[in-house]
Parts: C-alpha cells; structure tokens; sequence
C-alpha cells in the first residue's frame, strides 16, 4: 500500500509544490489548509507522516503535534518553517516533533527527510507488533514474570505475579522487596544472587509464608538478563505455584522432589518429613552420611523451608582452612589483631544474624576452635580475634560431617560436650546403595540438568546401562552419580547413553558377580521394561537399549518374551 501524507500549510503554492514531489515518489498525498481542517482529516484517516507549517492562522504547528500525541497516533510529524526560530524548533522538537525544515524547500531536502521518516515510522510499527505480541505473551503465562533492573527495581511484571506473589501494579517503578514484607522474601535474595554473580538459579518446593495464604508452595527460577552484546542489565524472576502439585504428592504419601532433593524411595521421604518437623523449630542439627550423600541441600531445606529463609544462609567448609584462618573466618577479628589484619573483618557467624551459618565437615576442626564452637552454642556470643568485647547472636547452627564423631569422642579428637550440643537432633542421611529405587529419578534429573548445561538432546540411558547403575555400589553416593552422568554426556554424541559412554571402572565392574541365569532375567527385565516405556513400539525400545532392532527380536525370540497382540508394532 502507498503511504500516506498529509500537508498542512495555509499557502496553497506549498501545499501544490510539496503534493507535486511527494506523489513523484509514488506517496499518496492529501493536503490541508488551517487547523480546523487538519484536524478533521486526522480524525478521518490513518497517516504514515505528516508535514505542518509552524504558523497556522490563530494556531500552530505545535498545536497539531500535541494533538497528535494526545491522540496517541504513531505517525512522525515534521515542521515547515519560513523563518527558522530556535525557541519553537527546540519546543517542537521538545515535544516530540520527528524533524523540522526550512523554507524554500528544495525537492531534495523533501524526498530525503520524507523518506528517512517513514523509515522510522516502518520501524516504530514493528517495534509496536514486537511489543504487542510480548506483552499478551507476558499476560498468557501462568506463572508469575517479575523482571527487575540491575538495582533491584522492577521493570515490569505479568498479570500471574499480581495474583501469586500478591504484588500491587504499583510496584513497578519500586524496589522489589519494598512490597515484601508479607512474606519469606527469598524471592528478593535469589534475585540480588542472580545480579551479583550473574548466574541463574532454581529453587524447589519453597514454602511463600504469606499470612493470608500460609501454605503456599512455589518453585522459583532467576536468569540474568544479558544481550548478545554481552551487556548485563539486570534479571528475571519466575514463579511457578505448586501449591496443588505438592498437596497431591502428600496425599499420596510420596514426594518425588523437596527443596532440590530427590528421590522417592522410603528412607529419603523419611528425611522429607524429618525435615519438615526441623524447619520451624530453632534448635541445632547435626547431619552424617557420608561423602555425595547430599548433606548440604539437607541445611538448605531446613533453612528455606524454615521462619529465617527470608535470612542468610551462610556455609562455612571448616576442613578447608587452617585454625586461625578458620577461626577468623567464624568469629571475624578486629584490625592489628595479627599480621596481616589490615582491616576489620566480620566473621561469618556474624553475616549470618537471624539467619543459618552451616558448618560442613565439623569433624575435622581443632580443640581449640572446638572449645570456641561450644561457648557459641551455650552463651550465644563469641568474641572477634584481638577484641575481648563479646557479640551477641542469634544464628542457628547446623554442622554436617561424614565421620564417626562418637568414635573421635572416645579416641580423645572430638570434644563430648561439644558432640552433644552438636546432636541435639541427629539426621542420618542414606548412602545411594541404600536407596537405589531413587536412581531413575536421579538420572532423570541429571538428564534435564547437563542437557541444559551442554546444550544437548539426549533422551535417557539405555537399559544396559540402567543394571550397571543398579549394580554398583556407588561409593561416591549422589555426587558420583552426578560426575558419571556428566562424563557420560560429554562423550555421547546419540539420543541414548550406552555402556560404552561411562567411566572405565563402570566396564570393569558391570558384570561382576553376575550368574548366567541371573543376567538372562535381568536382560529379559530391561527389555520390557524398555518395550513398556516406548508403548511397545519396538523400533523405539531397540534405540532405548541401545541395539538394532534385528537383535532385539533376536533376543525377544530366544529369551521367549511374550509380546501383546494389539501393540506388537514395528
């Protein structure tokens, strides 16, 4: 379609003249002489530019412009002017106006500023198609959309946060947590995480503690906002509600997912419902289990799911440091206390008032840092190194450690006092052999997760690989679980990750203590099982397990697996 232009100047040789060039160009030109008839026209038709003369009789060029505004028309407007005044060009250009021009106009001054403003306006209604079609994206989701600056003030939100987050359109404009103060906040802290290191972050199952919905239990998940230029301008919050997903789940007494654990199996929905019983009561835990086993997202439940996750929780590796940097690093120290100190310092039981310091591996710290840990627990306060004034606290303490604290007390290395404020409530966590049922959840999820990180399409394991991991007795627990996985992903360039994928010491152990007998049944298990999940379709089943599907009816015809008639397809 020919674009449309509207003249508007009370000197007919003008509005001739410009009506002349413009329809050269192949424009559609329409013409009026004063103010009244410009406006009738505006209102009749729809126009792609318009040129007005600054003075129009008792009104002007601005009139026009702010009408157009008013109108809220996307249509550039452009200024003729016979005597250049740079108060009225700098008030229409003030308020909006695309472009002035100076009389005599020269036809090539007219095409080309005709046509570079109609480029913009091209590209003002692309713009607005964009942002139409994102906003009624924005307001379809169902999930809460809050994004926010690199200050923490929101930019925008969706029509879900109002009613999720219980958050007023006011907010916008404002700082996020300035309308958080009925609830945990821990949606404000992932946020500030997300813009300080510019990470993404995803948390589980955390309960919102809004007064007037006090069960609510959502999933959160946060990207930094980076364009391609690599320029970081701020972050996006999203918030999925599960309240009703995690009611079903304990309606059937089984929780497959809670707080970034996972597993279905008895003994952890055991830890599940031990952790919940921990959340709101303030006393100190001592976590055990051993190496990979999970201890960490243990402290994380209990904090987050707990009255202070709108506080720090603050993680301290205790077998990491020396005895004075560990203790310095507790208890913080004042300038000059020891070489070095060039600057006061606060300690971390400090950065985690009202909140959860949790002290990892507690069975390697000294006597002395011993000694100092127990005063903490009994007096709440401590004292920074070189200061002899004490600090009041109110943190609480959970310490994880993989060793046998009980046989550290009776061999003299760990503190009886200290062990027992430690224990005052002792969680046990179980190996991964304990709980194998839950490794096809947990492979399920590594699945999602490194495909995510490694930008790949892998489905699942093959079925061989699936009786390994059953097998072994993972002396590496989750963690190892997690590498394997990992190494596996880099390797496989399929859908399907097969034996020949994993760690070497998986190849040499796979069929260890194995019977031909017990092998044929757990090869006839792994095959309809794969039959079952591909809905017995058996060219799908055969890339499941990781074979042809000739040998796979090879192996169905010698093992005298029985197929259903009805849903024996190719």
């Amino acid at each position: 379609m020919k674009k449309r232009i509207l003249i508007i100047d009370d000197e007919e040789n003008i509005r001739y003249t410009f009506e002349n060039f413009l329809v050269e160009e192949g424009y559609e030109v329409l013409s009026a002489k004063d103010y009244r008839e410009a406006l009738v026209a505006i209102d009749e038709s729809d126009f792609d530019l318009i040129f007005s003369d600054i003075l129009l009789d008792d009104k002007s060029g601005i009139d026009i412009l702010r009408y157009v505004k008013e109108k809220n028309l996307n249509c550039p407007v452009v200024m003729i002017t016979g005597a250049p005044d740079i108060g009225t060009a700098s008030e229409a250009l003030r308020l909006g106006a695309f472009d002035y021009i100076s009389k005599p106009i020269l036809q090539d001054t007219l095409v080309r500023v005709a046509k570079v403003a109609l480029q913009h306006k091209t590209l003002r209604d692309e713009k607005e198609r964009y942002q139409t079609n994102l906003d009624a994206i924005f307001r379809s989701v169902r999930d809460a959309i809050i994004t926010v600056d690199k200050d923490l003030v929101v930019v925008e939100m969706n029509t879900a946060a109002e009613q999720i987050c219980n958050l007023p359109r006011t907010i916008v404009g404002n700082l996020l947590n300035s309308f958080q103060t009925h609830c945990g906040g821990k949606c404000f802290d992932v946020l500030r995480s997300t813009i300080e290191e510019k990470q993404p972050l995803e948390i589980s199952n955390l309960e919102c503690k809004f007064n007037h919905r006090p069960h609510q239990v959502v999933s959160i998940s946060t990207n930094p906002l980076i364009n391609s230029k690599g320029m970081f301008s701020g972050a996006v919050l999203v918030v999925r509600d599960d309240t009703h997903l995690v009611e079903l789940e304990r309606d059937m007494k089984e929780r497959r997912n809670f707080h970034n654990m996972i597993g279905k199996s008895k003994k952890i929905q055991m830890i599940y419902s031990f952790i919940e019983d921990l959340a709101d009561v303030q006393t100190t835990v001592l976590v055990l289990g051993e190496s990979g086993t999970g201890k960490e997202l243990v402290a994380e439940a209990i904090h987050y799911g707990g009255a202070r996750s709108n506080k720090s929780l603050v993680k301290v590796n205790c077998s990491a440091l020396s005895e004075n940097l560990l203790e310095s690093e507790l208890f913080g120290h004042v300038k000059g206390s020891f070489t070095g100190a060039l600057q006061d310092r606060v300690g971390r039981f400090q950065k985690a008032e009202g909140g959860t310091i949790f002290l990892d591996e507690i069975g390697d710290i000294s006597p002395r840092i011993q000694l100092q840990l127990l005063r903490v627990l009994q007096e709440r306060e401590f004292e920074r190194v070189g200061d002899s004034n004490p600090i009041k606290i109110d943190v609480r303490v959970i310490a994880a450690t993989n060793q046998n604290l009980r046989e550290k007390v009776k061999r003299g290395e760990f503190r009886e006092d200290l062990y027992y404020r430690l224990k005052v409530v002792e969680m046990c966590l179980p190996p991964l052999r304990d709980r194998k049922e839950d490794i096809p959840l947990l492979v399920k999820h590594f699945v999602k997760k490194f495909n995510k990180k490694l930008n790949k399409e892998i489905a699942a394991i093959s079925a061989d690989v699936q009786k390994i991991f059953m097998n072994y007795t993972w002396p590496g627990n989750i963690r190892e679980l997690e590498h394997t996985m990992e190494h596996a992903f880099i390797l496989c360039h399929q859908n399907i990750i097969t034996a020949e994928h994993l760690p070497l010491n998986f190849k040499d152990t796979a069929q260890s203590n194995k019977t031909p007998s017990e092998d044929t049944e757990e090869e006839s298990q792994s095959i309809i099982q794969a039959l079952e999940q591909a809905l017995w379709n058996k060219a799908k089943a055969a890339r499941l397990l990781g074979m042809s599907r000739r040998t796979l009816y090879r192996k169905i015809r010698d093992l005298k697996i029985g197929m259903k008639d009805e849903d024996s397809r190719a």
